[in-house]
C-alpha cells in the first residue's frame, strides 16, 4: 500500500510535463503556419483585390436616378408634361384658394431602385372573375378583355408619349359580402385557382397584378397576410378599399366604410418587410377614396422606400363631380401619388367619360388609371 501511495503523484507529474511539452510544440507549429497564412491573407495584393471586389459589388447594385425622379415628380405636380423643364412653374404663384398646389410634389422618402412610379403610368382593368357586374375584368371573355385593355393603354401612350404605360389587372381577391358567412365577417376570400388565372392573364400582356382587399367586418391585419405568397412575387402589388371596411358594424353596401392611417401604414409596413426579405423592387399600394371619412388622419400615412402609395379617386358620376372629388379628397390631401378611376357604365350614364387628354391637365397628374 505504501508503494502505491508514493508512486501515484510521481506518475501524475510525468503526465503533466509531457502534456505541457506537447502543448508548447503545438504552439510553435501554429505560429509558423499562421504566420505564413497571415502573410498570404494580408498581403498588399490580396487587400487590393478585396477592396476592388467590394467596389465592384457596390457599383453593380442598382441605384435610383434621383435627378430623373425629381424631374418627373415636378412634371406631374406642376403639370409640365408637354412643357420644357425650364418653364416657369405654375405653382410658384398659385391663385387665391389654390395654395394646396404648393404641397405638390410631396416631400417624402426616395424609393429604392426599380420603382415603377413616377417613371411609368399604370393603366388597370378592375373586377372579379366571378362577376360581370363588379368590373370590366370579369365582364368579358379573357381575350376580349385583354384586347380592350390594350386599346386603353394605346390611348394613354398617344396622349402622353413621354410616360411609358404598364398594363395591369386589378383583381378583387377579398370581396365584401352582404351575407355574414360562417364567421360573420361579411367577406369572401377568392380561391388560389382564381388568383392564379389572373396572374396567367397578366403574363400574356407583360402586365402586373393588384390584389384588392375589401375586408367587410374583418380587418387588413387579418386579411393581407393571407396573400403573402402572392405578394412575394415581384409583379404583384396591393389595393385596399376603405369603402368596404365596416368598422361601424354596418353591413357592406349599406354605408360607406373607413380606414385609418394606422391600417394603411400596417399594409405599407407589411409590404416593406416582404420587399426587404425577398430582395424585391418597391411595391405599389393603392387606396381607394371618394369621401372625407373614408380615410382618416391622412397626414400620418407614411410612404416608405419599399412602398409607393397611390390615393385613387374612386367615385363615379358626371365629369364636374368627379373632378371636384379628385380635387377635394386627393389633390388637397396629398400623400405621395394619385390615381383616377373611370367607370364605363356609371360615368357614361352621367355623360361622356373623361378622356386621357383631360386627365393630363389635372394637378397633380394621376399616374395610376383604373377602369371598371
Amino acid at each position: 500500500m505504501e508503494t502505491n501511495i508514493k508512486t501515484k503523484p510521481i506518475f501524475k507529474a510525468k503526465k503533466f510535463w509531457i502534456a505541457v511539452l506537447a502543448f508548447l510544440v503545438l504552439i510553435v507549429i501554429y505560429f509558423k503556419v499562421s504566420d505564413s497564412g497571415r502573410d498570404k491573407i494580408f498581403s498588399v495584393e490580396n487587400i487590393t483585390q478585396v477592396k476592388s471586389a467590394e467596389k465592384q459589388a457596390v457599383a453593380e447594385t442598382p441605384k435610383l436616378d434621383m435627378a430623373s425622379y425629381d424631374k418627373k415628380l415636378n412634371e406631374i405636380a406642376n403639370n409640365l408634361t408637354n412643357a420644357s423643364a425650364t418653364s416657369p412653374s405654375p405653382l410658384s404663384s398659385p391663385i387665391q384658394g389654390e395654395e394646396w398646389k404648393k404641397e405638390w410634389p410631396v416631400k417624402t422618402v426616395y424609393p429604392n431602385a426599380g420603382a415603377l412610379l413616377p417613371f411609368n403610368r399604370i393603366v388597370a382593368y378592375y373586377g372579379n372573375l366571378y362577376s360581370k357586374n363588379m368590373g370590366v375584368l370579369g365582364e368579358y371573355p379573357e381575350d376580349e378583355m385583354l384586347k380592350r385593355l390594350n386599346e386603353e393603354v394605346k390611348k394613354w401612350e398617344e396622349a402622353d408619349p413621354n410616360t411609358p404605360v404598364i398594363p395591369a389587372l386589378h383583381y378583387i381577391a377579398v370581396v365584401a359580402q352582404k351575407g355574414a358567412g360562417r364567421d360573420g365577417k361579411h367577406r369572401l376570400r377568392m380561391p388560389d385557382k382564381e388568383i392564379d388565372k389572373v396572374l396567367k392573364m397578366a403574363e400574356k400582356i407583360n402586365g402586373i397584378v393588384f390584389l384588392d382587399v375589401q375586408v367587410g367586418k374583418s380587418n387588413v391585419q387579418a386579411e393581407i397576410p393571407l396573400l403573402e405568397k402572392y405578394l412575394k412575387l415581384p409583379q404583384v402589388h396591393l389595393g385596399i378599399d376603405p369603402e368596404f371596411s365596416m368598422k361601424s358594424g354596418a353591413v357592406p353596401g349599406t354605408s360607406i366604410g373607413t380606414l385609418d392611417s394606422q391600417d394603411i401604414n400596417f399594409a405599407a409596413d407589411y409590404l416593406s418587410k416582404i420587399v426587404k426579405d425577398n430582395n424585391l423592387p418597391p411595391k405599389v399600394l393603392v387606396i381607394h377614396r371618394f369621401t372625407q371619412k373614408m380615410v382618416t388622419s391622412f397626414k400620418d400615412i407614411k410612404p416608405l422606400p419599399e412602398v409607393q402609395i397611390v390615393m385613387n379617386m374612386d367615385g363615379f358620376g358626371g365629369q364636374a363631380n368627379k373632378l371636384n372629388t379628385y380635387k377635394q379628397y386627393i389633390s388637397k390631401q396629398p400623400v405621395q401619388f394619385t390615381g383616377f378611376k373611370l367607370f364605363y357604365k356609371n360615368d357614361a350614364a352621367k355623360g361622356a367619360m373623361l378622356t386621357p387628354e383631360r386627365l393630363l391637365k389635372l394637378t397633380p397628374i394621376p399616374v395610376y388609371i383604373q377602369y371598371q
